[in-house]
């Protein structure tokens, strides 16, 4: 593994952990680079073989807006182009930064303190998200056009115009995703951080589905302990509920109890005593291929918890787009089924944690050459 995301809920100690498994990582041996959009807890500085990156959004975008702003100014000279200390980030630029920054980072191993589960969902988007436009504004044909383009200009061939400025953007973005450090989520590994609450449970299956959509699966759920309170009837419905939160939680991941100190880590003693489990674990699968089925083809993808009605499906073009719990993904379909009409789509096991959405297709006749198509119909059972 070569990723290690650490997300949970605020208050849950989620950059304490983070901090504590690269603290362990880089004890075992391995080059481990912390990054964060948020300052480090105290206690990491000074680890042999532990860098600690954080992410300053605003700075990136300004230095980003001073490389570009003198070709847009020379370009659209009837645009006034604010300075880079003026200039307001995008939404969205802070997910872009840290991505970027983890594409950079030159480790055997990456920690991310990606914070609560919604930024940690942003920053696993970002690739497919920006591949997806990519392809809607910039088709492949187009980008090749570009090209030539790019290459007539800087011959004196063509006069730099707008659309210039546009066509520059494109191999600023495929480096970044040439980069992309999420693109095999079998390299990438999930720790969730939960209380021991029964509140707790519902959210944790919801980050399971939601993760799954990126192919990502939670390798292990880290769960803050309280100390024990007394032997009253307040302490033994406490104790009840936390133990039958961790059983449940374990429905979602192996659980590693973290005890609840009395004051926060004072240095990497403090921090590597925190967690019992050492990363790498491996969890991630990406897209599965697609399996021969009743003459046909199936493609199943994992969404541990996902519910009737929370999932929906369609396809565009060479993609699936897949909608669960609000949030969406594309797909890229491998060359075979992109060939292939789909049929049917079905979610199996239900609200477990081996629910999944079995997706069926079918050759379809336009695409596929006759005689390959009739060698087909032959091995039909």
């Amino acid at each position: 593994m070569r990723t290690l995301l650490v997300t949970g809920p605020g208050g849950a100690g989620t950059s304490s952990l983070a901090a504590a498994a690269a603290v362990r990582a880089a004890r075992a041996g391995r080059r481990t680079v912390l990054l964060s959009a948020r300052p480090p807890v105290p206690g990491v500085d000074g680890v042999d073989g532990l860098t600690v990156t954080t992410v300053d959004a605003q700075a990136a975008f300004q230095d980003v807006w001073s490389g570009t702003a003198e070709t847009v100014g020379t370009v659209l000279p009837q645009v006034t182009v604010p300075p880079a200390t003026s200039v307001v980030p995008l939404p969205g630029a802070g997910d872009v930064a840290l991505f970027a920054e983890l594409g950079r980072a030159e480790a055997d191993l990456v920690v991310v303190d990606a914070g609560p589960l919604p930024s940690a969902l942003a920053l696993v988007a970002v690739p497919a998200t920006l591949r997806w436009w990519l392809d809607q504004l910039m088709p492949p044909g187009m980008r090749a056009l570009g090209a030539v383009r790019t290459a007539a200009v800087a011959s004196g061939a063509a006069r730099r115009g707008p659309v210039d400025v546009a066509l520059s953007a494109v191999p600023a973005i495929e480096g970044l995703l040439a980069r992309d450090r999420l693109a095999d989520p079998a390299d990438t590994g999930v720790h969730l951080v939960a209380l021991p609450r029964a509140s707790s449970v519902a959210d944790a299956r919801a980050a399971a589905t939601r993760l799954a959509l990126h192919g990502l699966r939670v390798g292990a759920v880290l769960s803050r302990l309280s100390p024990s309170a007394g032997n009253g009837d307040w302490a033994a419905r406490r104790a009840a509920e936390q133990d039958g939160a961790l059983a449940a939680l374990a429905e979602v991941a192996p659980v590693h109890r973290v005890p609840e100190l009395a004051t926060a880590p004072a240095g990497p003693d403090d921090l590597a005593a925190l967690v019992d489990v050492d990363p790498p674990v491996t969890t991630g699968s990406g897209v599965p291929a697609a399996e021969r089925h009743e003459g046909a083809w199936r493609l199943a993808l994992p969404l541990p918890f996902a519910e009737h009605g929370s999932v929906t499906l369609t396809r565009w073009v060479d993609d699936l787009v897949l909608t669960v719990g609000g949030l969406r993904r594309s797909v890229r379909l491998d060359p075979l089924l992109r060939r292939c009409e789909v049929t049917g789509g079905r979610l199996a096991e239900p609200g477990t944690a081996a629910a999944r959405l079995d997706v069926d297709f079918r050759p379809d006749p336009r695409l596929w050459p006759a005689d390959l198509l009739t060698a087909e119909e032959r091995t039909t059972p």
